[in-house]
């Protein structure tokens, strides 16, 4: 059967990998793993966009550039569709407010925009294109659901929805376990097993410290 995987980095990361020693991530091999052996891998894409330094931690966008590069020097089915940060200060209520003084303060509100939206489009384009059979789905966000009804409404593609996370805590959006034929989980065995080689072979690409 032929599979496209469309992989939604930061679900990912937030949902199976921040705290974890299993940042460096083999993406093809935790797909093989986690699918049936009828299913070929043509394509494997994936959605993030690029970190800026923060305090305490001004090294973040260079682990971040050198995994990106070793999963595209180590996987040639992989490709990597960016979006960017916002960043606006905004007035949000306090959740428990002080007996004296205001209610609301003034924070810096960060937020990644464009993955969603570029899985969507790519995943509906490519279905329009009977590029793929079956559409694997690497994230949680019920935003994505109205493309995978219309991928399997009006192209009758299959859809396989994966978790980033442990089922135990974790529990899949109903939205797009809807529109899915099935559901399957990202767990900590799985990344355990699914780690890229250190260095890549043929590269200068080596696990980032701290990883």
């Amino acid at each position: 059967m032929r599979t496209y995987v469309y992989i939604d980095g930061f679900n990912l990361y937030y949902g199976a990998l921040k705290g974890t020693p299993y940042k460096w991530l083999d993406l093809k091999a935790l797909f093989q793993s986690t699918l049936q052996a009828h299913h070929h891998i043509l394509a494997i894409k994936y959605y993030t966009a690029m970190i800026s330094a923060r305090p305490g931690d001004s090294d973040a966008p260079t682990r971040q550039t050198v995994y990106l590069d070793a999963l595209k020097a180590y996987i040639p089915e992989l490709t990597v569709t960016l979006g960017h940060y916002l960043e606006n200060e905004v007035t949000m209520r306090l959740a428990r407010s002080p007996l004296i003084g205001s209610k609301f303060v003034r924070v810096l509100k960060t937020e990644e925009k464009g993955s969603d939206v570029n899985l969507a489009l790519h995943v509906l384009n490519d279905a329009w294109h009977d590029r793929y059979d079956c559409a694997v789905i690497c994230s949680n966000d019920s935003d994505l659901a109205e493309s995978l009804r219309l991928v399997k409404a009006e192209q009758g593609k299959t859809v396989i929805l994966v978790v980033p996370g442990d089922p135990a805590v974790r529990r899949a959006s109903i939205q797009l376990k809807r529109w899915a034929k099935a559901t399957r989980y990202v767990q900590p065995a799985t990344l355990a097993a699914c780690q890229l080689p250190n260095p890549i072979p043929g590269t200068g690409f080596h696990k980032p410290a701290g990883w």
